[in-house]
């Protein structure tokens, strides 16, 4: 099926949506996991068809939900975020250690795989989108109240911000070029723990230039 954006009356306008059965809803849950899944994977160019098979869906209920690739795109976004904000307000809540619950939030957000799926952040994609901007809003004061949380504790080194730590889960969840890494992944949460080790108070090292801020993480 040839796929066309759709400028208009796609759920990425400001249209108000019917609300959805429950069987629907699992279904449109199902697509969006499926789609997190293979285009971290295989990269956004994963054909639909695949993705709706994954979810276990007809191509026909696929389209029904999304109109075209940008649409489920936008909803695959707005799912990372929303889960890796909702692990990080979980956390400080539940930890009484905040640097222990800085912990489970990193290695929650790395099993997003948020490298993977930047790419899915092109100069076509509408990242100004106000649902996106609101959920990046609540992405980032949960991720700043549990590293603030952390270093009020003294047990976060004082010269690390968010963007440090965004910056690391994006690096060590992006692909490695080509295919001679074998089970990269298993890797991952190894080197976070190396990664998190150095972000602990007291600070080992003296680091060069100035912390990263979100605002230079969207920059670049």
């Amino acid at each position: 099926m040839r796929e066309e954006r759709v400028e208009v009356a796609t759920t990425t306008s400001k249209m108000p949506q019917p609300r959805l059965r429950a069987d629907a809803l699992r279904n449109r849950e199902r697509i969006i996991a499926a789609a997190r899944e293979m285009m971290a994977e295989l990269g956004a160019d994963v054909p639909l068809d695949e993705i709706a098979r994954r979810a276990g869906v007809g191509n026909a209920t696929l389209y029904r939900h999304f109109v075209d690739r940008f649409e489920l795109i936008h909803h695959v976004t707005l799912s990372v975020m929303s889960r890796t904000a909702a692990t990080a307000e979980s956390v400080l809540v539940e930890e009484s250690d905040a640097f222990q619950a800085l912990r489970r939030f990193a290695h929650a957000a790395v099993g997003e795989r948020i490298g993977a799926l930047c790419p899915l952040l092109s100069d076509s994609f509408e990242a100004g989108h106000p649902e996106l901007l609101a959920a990046r809003e609540r992405l980032e004061a949960a991720v700043g109240a549990l590293m603030a949380a952390a270093r009020e504790s003294g047990r976060l080194r004082p010269d690390v911000a968010v963007g440090d730590l965004m910056v690391a889960i994006t690096q060590l969840t992006r692909p490695l070029p080509g295919h001679g890494c074998i089970d990269f992944d298993k890797f991952v949460h190894r080197h976070l723990e190396l990664f998190l080790d150095g972000l602990a108070a007291p600070a080992r090292s003296q680091l060069p230039g100035a912390a990263a801020t979100l605002a230079d993480f969207r920059r670049h």
